[in-house]
């Protein structure tokens, strides 16, 4: 495509000043954690958790940025490919960072042990599946199956991670049984997407709301500093 030519649609301009609004506001944030958090275990957590989702995020956000100011191209498809891998497996490792952030922030408490095993065994299984190359991540078609599995995996890592604040409640007074609602948003808004977007494009708003309870959950971690 000729870039010079390419005039963006007003669409993707607010796609492209939101996911921008997006990657900073993690940024920002997991520079807070780290520089407030004085050597408190729970806030670097926070922080390794916010930049891990920052970082694994931009891999796809950022060449959706350039795609919705700048138009497409076979670059860009393949990098938007690879981003949607690599943020894939990063999402799944913030759900395992989350069990340890779950795990400081209420040490009076004991995890089960059949949902950590559900989480580690989960999340292990998804990272496996997303590395193998038969996802066909850089083509329009990618792999209808796999995408499925690897998500229906996902969603017992979710679910997991579920259980453990719906366990702690609100101890401490911390209000985190928010944590619970925002995940099952998250989930409830990606799952769509991952499965239907490809044949009914709308589909793919959903991912404004699932981005927006990310943020929620980094601003529950802000609110306890």
């Amino acid at each position: 495509m000729n870039h010079k030519a390419y005039q963006p649609k007003m669409p993707d301009r607010m796609e492209a000043v939101f996911d921008a609004a997006y990657l900073t506001f993690d940024l920002v944030a997991g520079i807070l954690f780290f520089t407030m958090a004085q050597g408190r275990s729970l806030f670097i957590l926070y922080g390794v958790l916010t930049l891990t989702l920052c970082g694994g995020d931009a891999f796809h956000l950022v060449p959706r940025i350039i795609r919705a100011v700048r138009g497409s191209s076979d670059r860009i498809k393949k990098q938007l490919g690879i981003g949607l891998q690599v943020s894939s497996i990063t999402m799944t490792v913030f759900y395992i960072i989350l069990l340890y952030v779950w795990k400081a922030t209420f040490p009076q408490l004991q995890a089960p042990v059949a949902v950590e095993i559900l989480i580690w065994l989960s999340a292990i299984l998804r990272i496996l599946i997303c590395l193998l190359p038969q996802n066909n991540w850089c083509t329009d078609e990618g792999n209808p199956t796999l995408s499925v599995l690897r998500n229906a995996v996902f969603a017992f890592t979710g679910l997991g991670v579920i259980i453990l604040y719906a366990i702690s409640g609100n101890t401490g007074d911390y209000h985190m049984t928010r944590m619970v609602a925002a995940i099952l948003i998250s989930f409830g808004c990606y799952l769509p997407v991952t499965l239907f977007s490809k044949t009914k494009p709308k589909v793919g708003l959903l991912m404004i709301p699932k981005t927006c309870s990310y943020m929620w959950i980094i601003a529950m971690g802000l609110q306890l500093l």
